[in-house]
């Protein structure tokens, strides 16, 4: 079975009480299926809610400097933080309204701690999805002939990715290997192992 038929394979499942699962986060490199993991996951929560963390960059119509842009790194940095805070903010309100908030964005290291100690919502899940990196080269050409949307450029690339994917804190939460699962064959894992997920 190929990367794309793994992440594209989908079916209903029973819904969940949304009230024991307030907040999760799912990261994970890109084309590592967070999308489609999270997305997926919100709906087995009722009420539940699917925050795109990259959202917040998209709205802003003019002046937004992206991440990856050297020659303005501090207003980059500046803007990257209030993203993380805006999707911190956000789970947190949906949180206080009685919904399950998973919220999916490319937060690494540091900033996944930062982002966890802003919620003050209780409990927080954190996953880390980790394919292989031949996993996620091979996820990210077949989105890439599927969407047209580039993911990695130039010296940036899937190893690197997962580089930073690596310096998140090993012992936090739960990491999943998810080279061989369905998008729902991800999900059963994580609520499986949800007790792992659940940040102290």
């Amino acid at each position: 079975m190929s990367p794309r038929t793994v992440l594209s394979a989908m079916s209903p499942r029973i819904m969940l009480s949304a009230m024991s699962s307030l907040v999760w986060l799912v990261t994970g490199a890109q084309a590592s299926g967070k999308s489609a993991v999270a997305d997926a996951l919100a709906r087995r929560f009722d009420p539940g809610v699917h925050v795109r963390g990259g959202q917040f960059a998209r709205w802003a119509v003019r002046g937004w400097v992206p991440f990856d842009a050297p020659a303005r790194a501090a207003n980059a940095r500046r803007l990257l933080d209030l993203r993380y805070r805006l999707s911190a903010l956000v789970a947190d309100e949906y949180a206080a309204a009685g919904f399950t908030t998973v919220v999916q964005d490319n937060i690494y290291g540091a900033d996944v701690v930062a982002w966890l100690d802003r919620v003050a919502a209780r409990p927080r899940h954190l996953v880390v999805l980790r394919p292989s990196v031949a996993v996620v080269a091979e996820r990210d050409a077949a989105r890439r002939r599927r969407t047209g949307k580039v993911a990695y450029r130039g010296d940036y690339t899937p190893a690197r990715n997962d580089e930073h994917v690596a310096a998140t804190p090993a012992g936090l939460r739960l990491w999943l290997d998810s080279s061989v699962l369905t998008v729902d064959g991800t999900v059963d894992a994580i609520l499986a192992r949800s007790a792992e997920a659940v940040v102290a």
